[in-house]
């Protein structure tokens, strides 16, 4: 099995530029899991917050069937 420089020089570039878009992806996807990250933090905060104002809000489950 003899490959050439220039057979092989194809599929190493596509084999980079698959890499590269993973890559860019994952960023992608880190960067938009830490801002849903951040938004979840603020809403617990905001939450405790409520919470200290009015401390009964949400402290009882009236249900009836």
């Amino acid at each position: 099995m003899n490959f050439s420089i220039t057979q092989l020089s194809p599929a190493v570039s596509q084999a980079n530029l698959n890499t590269d878009f993973g890559v860019k992806m994952l960023a992608k996807t880190m960067d938009t899991n830490e801002q849903i990250g951040e938004n979840l933090v603020g809403m617990i905060d905001a939450a405790a917050m409520e919470r200290s104002v009015n401390p009964a809000v949400g402290g009882n489950f009236d249900m009836s069937v």
